[in-house]
């Protein structure tokens, strides 16, 4: 290890180097976004030079890729449990689900609404993650399961359920971010118009 990278990491535990420049770009981009994030503002930040980055990361789109996947996983930390299948009622856990989905997303727009003309650092996030990860994939599970308890219709297709509502909170983020209002989503009228097509 250098010295340069043992002060950097003198207080950090076990964390690698790598760990270190990806936490410290994920809170750059907590708090001031991507637009113009640089690789020499997150080296400068983390107290490493600029090559120092490209020994861990084939390029910058990587590194901001899982530092988005991490500030996602900071945001989710401070939102509410998600439901189990079989506990509650259907109705009140897809309520739980869509507001979940809403805020979450609300939370990451500052950050994702800097990389609007950066798709490879998107398509780079889009498959930093692992299935079953995201809260798409957990919804999609959580209805599936509750598919296979018999809690809703053994044919339900579960599959335009879950677009269904992750397109409600997608409307809500993509208004904020052209600058509208954002139509207050009808929770319970989504929630009925869902278990009119899912109940057994």
């Amino acid at each position: 290890m250098s010295p340069r990278r043992a002060a950097v990491l003198r207080d950090g535990g076990e964390r690698s180097l790598r760990e270190h420049l990806i936490a410290t770009a994920e809170r750059l981009i907590s708090e001031r976004g991507t637009a113009g994030l640089t690789v020499r503002a997150i080296a400068r930040e983390a107290g490493v030079a600029d090559g120092v980055l490209y020994n861990h990361f084939a390029d910058k789109e990587e590194l901001l890729a899982h530092a988005l996947k991490a500030h996602v996983r900071t945001v989710e930390r401070g939102l509410v449990a998600l439901p189990e299948p079989g506990a509650g009622t259907v109705a009140e856990n897809l309520r739980t689900h869509i507001r979940y989905g809403l805020a979450m997303h609300k939370g990451i727009l500052p950050a994702m609404a800097g990389l609007i003309g950066r798709p490879e650092v998107l398509a780079r996030f889009a498959d930093a993650g692992e299935p079953g990860e995201d809260w798409r994939d957990r919804l999609l599970g959580y209805l599936a399961a509750e598919r296979e308890l018999g809690r809703i219709a053994p044919g339900a297709r579960v599959e335009p359920a879950a677009s269904m509502i992750v397109g409600v909170c997608h409307e809500a983020v993509l208004a904020l971010l052209f600058g509208g209002s954002p139509p207050e989503p009808d929770v319970d009228g989504l929630v009925a118009t869902l278990l009119d097509g899912l109940s057994p």
